[in-house]
């Protein structure tokens, strides 16, 4: 299957890549979308939604976002937090009391969106079934003491931190995550993209493949380390992916459904200044909170160094190469989906795929796209 959809002739070098990219088999199915100030310059899509390749890719298939997800997540808290219904500053407990257990009566809202909260993973024993119940899920973070001191340095929340924001957004505006995404994201911007999946969407998902030899665990790890906790504390794995189970749950920090159309949509928001399709959903104070540095420096989980804003990653190059300099602000999910928010040249770039890549933040196949989509801006201007 080769590239369908549209892009300004500028592009045309975004196209090329990714149908090279098809036609090598380096992609399975795929979708990439630039949005220029309310235009979307690029909109294409390719290959096929299922591993046999009787699907195709079409214009509206969905596919599960893994990490991606949590841009929307943390949209949802940063959109209360300009309705004076979140406070960064204030601690979590005070929206939620039942937090303050285990003495972090002082933990913030802010350190949950960065990343910097020491609740990057459950304490064990923690199961699927336990993650896909979210008053359990809940319950069990509330009552658990932090892994370092908060505050203090980030360690990548893998899967927690869609509980952390979830139990946030649901006890200041009174609705879960799922609904919240929907009815003030969603539906505003007119996004295809949603926390857990609809039914009714479910023919359109394509498969999520991943790579052909899945590593186990390591061996030799420090038990008490970071790492080592965070990996074991964080359940879902790849053969979780694309069950009912998974899809009729809400984790906000790796089940969203969508493609590069709907994510660059929603997300212009930040990269407008607040404002899409004639609404203001952030004021321009609140968009500015997105690049209150919160931490600087190797991630505890991670391994790499990471500039951790509000609910975002800001650009830097030692994170990810060919990220472009300014006020950029991006993250990007398991296997190279991506979405990159550029206030500057008000820019939002978005790339979703169903062929699971190699690489701890994108693939080279997204940092191929990258690359092509800010040499052709560079170029045109």
């Amino acid at each position: 299957m080769g590239v369908e959809g549209a892009s300004t002739d500028r592009f045309e070098p975004v196209r090329a890549v990714l149908g090279a990219h098809l036609e090598a088999g380096e992609e399975l199915g795929a979708s990439i979308a630039v949005d220029v100030d309310g235009v979307m310059e690029v909109d294409l899509w390719g290959g096929h939604a299922d591993e046999a390749r009787t699907v195709p890719w079409h214009r509206d298939t969905l596919v599960s976002m893994w990490s991606t997800t949590k841009t929307l997540t943390n949209l949802a808290a940063l959109i209360l937090v300009d309705r004076g219904a979140l406070d960064l500053h204030r601690p979590v407990a005070h929206y939620w009391p039942e937090f303050a257990a285990q003495g972090k009566e002082h933990i913030e809202v802010r350190h949950v969106l960065a990343h910097t909260s020491g609740l990057s993973g459950w304490e064990q024993p923690f199961c699927m079934e336990d993650l896909y119940d979210r008053p359990t899920a809940s319950a069990r973070l509330a009552a658990q003491a932090p892994w370092w001191e908060p505050g203090s340095a980030s360690g990548y929340h893998v899967q927690t931190q869609g509980q952390l924001v979830g139990e946030l957004v649901r006890r200041a505006s009174g609705r879960t995550l799922t609904e919240f995404v929907a009815t003030e994201i969603a539906e505003p911007t007119r996004a295809d993209v949603q926390i857990g999946a609809r039914r009714a969407d479910w023919p359109r998902i394509a498969d999520l493949v991943p790579p052909s030899r899945l590593g186990g665990i390591p061996t030799g790890l420090d038990p008490e380390g970071i790492f080592t906790r965070t990996l074991l504390g964080s359940p879902a794995r790849d053969e979780n992916v694309d069950t009912p189970e998974w899809r009729s749950a809400e984790l906000g920090a790796v089940n969203g459904h969508g493609n590069a159309r709907g994510l660059a949509r929603a997300l212009s928001v930040i990269s407008r200044r607040g404002q899409v399709n004639g609404r203001r959903l952030l004021s321009e104070e609140t968009v500015d909170k997105v690049f209150d540095v919160q931490a600087d420096g190797v991630d505890l989980f991670l391994g790499v160094p990471v500039r951790w804003g509000m609910g975002f990653a800001l650009a830097d190059a030692r994170t990810i190469p060919h990220m472009p300099t300014g006020r950029v602000c991006f993250w990007v999910g398991r296997g190279g989906s991506i979405v990159v928010m550029d206030l500057d040249r008000r820019v939002t770039f978005a790339y979703t795929m169903n062929r699971v890549g190699d690489g701890v933040l994108g693939s080279e196949r997204t940092h191929s796209y990258l690359r092509h989509v800010y040499e052709v801006l560079e170029r045109t201007g």
